[in-house]
């Protein structure tokens, strides 16, 4: 069952996806994302499932999406969702995953009673599993897999609070530049998007490191990067985050739920992390394998940041990007 070299070895009956998951019902719905509805399922041997049930209009060709899952189903790492197969009946395509337990990161870390489930060493230990699930899809998968669309919400978290990477290679079973409706060509979130994505849809690995850093100062602070500068302020997280680590004040960026109980060098260097690895120009952002190493060694000479480009202004150049 675990030969994973053959198609054939990936492809679930529809009707046991549809017994599994009680006809799609609502209430095994977990949730909806850009490439469709996700299910949870049980089947006949008691394993539990989560189920894609991507949107009808995905543009590719079925021998593509069938190798395309190939090339998926055989990247195999602890901080990577596993895909176990799919499904293709009529116009159906569904992906089948195993099931993680607890919910995404966005759920715990952006909550005010579920926040205080992730004291500092959890977090450290999570930013450290997202940090290496990436470097893998980057470096050590066979083929180089750039995420495009990394986030707290793609961040799953099994029963040990292990951080596990949720819809890699979905960029991949989408053919892009085929504008739908007010669907864009980028495929991403607003807000976690490197300038040069957001702005010219050029994407390569740096696109996901800009990405990792956004998220590590979203799990250092607990704010949403999205929703920080609506809130008034006439900065956003990464500017923010600049400020008070040129200050020194590490202490007023981070999670409030956290302060009793931190190493005050980790999060520095966890801040400094976030903010080498999104700095406005591509090449001045560290590759995943030095972020890894930074993470990992004390005696690593970390680069200065440069300043987000807008920090002397306010926020405004970041409205203009989406418009």
């Amino acid at each position: 069952a675990d030969d994973i070299s053959t198609v054939e070895s990936l492809q679930f009956n529809f009707a046991t996806v549809e017994a599994a998951t009680e006809n799609f019902s609502d209430d095994n719905k977990l949730g909806e994302g850009g490439f469709g509805a996700v299910y949870k399922g049980k089947l006949s041997d008691e394993r539990e499932i989560a189920v894609k049930r991507l949107s009808r209009n995905s543009g590719q060709g079925l021998e593509e999406f069938k190798n395309e899952v190939l090339l998926l189903a055989k990247l195999q790492h602890r901080n990577l969702v596993k895909l176990l197969g799919f499904c293709v009946e009529g116009g159906e395509k569904l992906l089948v995953y195993e099931f993680v337990p607890n919910a995404s990161l966005d759920q715990f870390i952006f909550d005010p009673i579920k926040r205080t489930y992730l004291d500092w060493e959890r977090r450290y230990k999570i930013i450290g599993g997202i940090a290496r699930g990436l470097l893998y899809l980057h470096e050590d998968s066979r083929d180089r897999i750039i995420h495009r669309d990394l986030k707290a919400s793609n961040i799953l978290l099994d029963a040990e609070m292990n951080p596990k990477i949720a819809d890699f290679g979905m960029a991949r079973l989408f053919v892009l530049d085929q504008t739908e409706g007010n669907t864009s060509r980028i495929v991403g979130t607003y807000g976690y998007m490197a300038p040069e994505y957001a702005m010219h849809g050029l994407f390569s690995v740096k696109t996901d490191v800009f990405s990792f850093g956004i998220l590590v100062l979203e799990i250092i602070s607990g704010h949403n990067n999205n929703s920080f500068y609506e809130s008034g302020h006439a900065e956003d997280l990464l500017g923010y985050a600049w400020r008070l680590w040129q200050e020194g004040n590490v202490l007023e960026f981070l999670e409030p739920v956290l302060r009793d109980s931190f190493s005050r060098s980790e999060v520095m260097r966890c801040i400094h992390i976030g903010l080498l690895c999104a700095q406005d120009d591509v090449y001045e952002r560290p590759t995943m394998a030095s972020v890894v190493l930074m993470l990992n060694s004390y005696s690593v000479t970390m680069p200065m940041p440069s300043a987000p480009p807008f920090y002397s202004q306010t926020a405004t150049k970041k409205f203009d990007m989406e418009l």
